[in-house]
């Protein structure tokens, strides 16, 4: 039996870019920076002072106060990004089989914020035990996923993937593969997070993780540069449809794009570090063009993990070389980080879709802010550097890494019967 296609039908995203898929994909393409100093939370005494926050976020918009309650801001996100997926897909709910919807979602942490306030205010209360009945069902990484397919009775496969940076990248390749092998005709994938409180700054600060560029912020993601200094933390959400190509034709869906094939692989190596000569980036991107069928040569683009770290980029581009030979010379690369910041397990969907965006629209988003390339950097790379460049795109490519030595590839294609 042939293998059954996957093609990408709507999607959504709220994220320190933007509220929508428009604001989005504008911002990208203009080279915006989503970094500024920290609202979430007084952050005066800790080292990083500074996030890429959804700006001018309000819940209101979106849920009724009685409704909140009951989700994480992680949850939030997850249900703002799926509701534009399902619009923009043009799903009619009333006729489409809800048994053969799935919901495969990604987050690295979950509720984080909920644990936190939980346990403050235990702490703050003397150690008396006034938990909320609603803090475990709040906080649990998985239920994003489970209140997505409660709002529209999507019964198929239905779960979360937590993989630290990867989570969102795992996500949709398990969607890719349960579409394919016929347990669903259609998936809600993608991924959410809401990292910006202060365990979570402070812990990855105590790493040495984050940058410390607090004097000027839009310019700390800065990938390749031989001055950075760690990542931005972000936070936000992304989803994409992912459907059956034959299903889809039948409903007259648009498509953005299609899915071609995923990787995946584990460093073994150390619990945060990568390997420093990319081995399992390395095998995760190889596994990732066997399984599409796709060359090496035929890839135009590939999002990088670019986490602006001094470890990562290097080793990731060392890969990068192995992997494609004299076309990683010819290819375009960039980190969108760069702009969006690191969302954590929402990374890979919101970078998925600067995927979808330079194939449907023939323009690859840029690296900013690299002001001087690390010496370690082959300057052959097109990095895309300070604009975006157009370009007919067939194939794209994104990379998520995530910490416990998790790595994770996904190829998008131009779409064509």
């Amino acid at each position: 039996m042939a293998r059954r296609r996957v093609v990408v039908t709507g999607i959504g995203t709220i994220n320190p870019l933007g509220h929508n898929i428009e604001e989005y994909f504008t911002n990208l393409e203009n080279g915006v920076s989503g970094a500024a100093p920290i609202t979430r939370f007084d952050a005066e005494k800790f080292k990083t002072r500074f996030a890429c926050e959804v700006k001018d976020y309000d819940y209101t918009k979106y849920f009724d106060r009685k409704e909140v309650r009951l989700y994480d801001l992680y949850t939030q996100f997850a249900l703002i990004a799926a509701d534009q997926a399902v619009v923009d897909a043009g799903i009619d709910l009333d006729t489409i089989n809800k048994e053969n919807v799935g919901v495969i979602w990604g987050s690295g942490i979950g509720g984080l914020e909920t644990f936190f306030q939980e346990v403050k205010g235990f702490v703050e209360g003397g150690n008396t035990p006034r938990f909320s009945p609603f803090f475990i069902p709040k906080m649990i990484a998985d239920i994003g996923a489970g209140h997505i397919a409660m709002k529209y009775g999507f019964m198929g496969p239905n779960y979360c993937t937590v993989s630290a940076c990867a989570s969102s990248n795992h996500a949709m390749i398990n969607a890719l593969d349960a579409i394919r092998l016929g347990k669903a005709d259609m998936i809600v994938t993608g991924g959410s997070e809401a990292p910006v409180n202060e365990p979570s700054v402070g812990g990855f600060g105590a790493m040495k993780a984050i940058s410390t560029r607090n004097d000027d912020p839009k310019t700390a993601s800065r990938p390749f540069d031989v001055n950075r200094d760690g990542f931005v933390i972000g936070e936000g959400g992304a989803a994409l449809i992912f459907e059956e190509y034959e299903h889809a034709k039948a409903r007259g869906a648009k498509i953005y794009a299609e899915v071609m094939g995923g990787g995946v692989s584990a460093d073994a190596y150390h619990y945060t570090a990568p390997h420093p000569e990319g081995k399992g980036a390395i095998l995760s991107m190889r596994n990732c063009l066997k399984d599409a069928g796709v060359s090496p040569e035929e890839v135009d683009y590939v999002n990088v993990h670019g986490t602006s770290t001094p470890v990562g980029d290097p080793a990731e581009l060392k890969g990068i070389a192995e992997v494609f030979g004299e076309n990683a010379y010819k290819m375009n690369i960039s980190s969108t980080k760069s702009m969006t910041g690191h969302l954590l397990g929402a990374t890979a969907a919101v970078e998925a879709l600067a995927c979808v965006m330079a194939i449907d629209r023939g323009v690859i988003p840029p690296t900013i802010n690299c002001e001087e390339l690390d010496p370690q950097i082959d300057p052959n790379f097109n990095l895309t550097l300070g604009k975006a460049q157009k370009r007919d795109v067939r194939y794209a490519m994104s990379n998520t890494f995530g910490f416990g030595g998790h790595n994770s590839t996904i190829l998008f294609g131009k779409f064509s019967e």
